[in-house]
């Protein structure tokens, strides 16, 4: 399995668990996470940006 498919994998799988608390995973996320994951931004990065995303 590629990289690419294990990560969509993952998030498939993510979006499933979180789907059964009522909780919904969007694309911007999905988008958010593969740059955290191909290393473009730092987890520190990722924080700051959700924390500064309105919700």
């Amino acid at each position: 399995m590629s990289e690419d498919e294990k990560f969509e994998f993952d998030i498939a799988n993510l979006k499933k668990d979180l789907a059964i608390e009522d909780m919904f995973v969007t694309n911007e996320d999905v988008n958010l996470l593969k740059k955290y994951y191909n290393k473009e931004i730092s987890m520190n990065e990722m924080i700051d940006y959700i924390k500064n995303t309105t919700i």
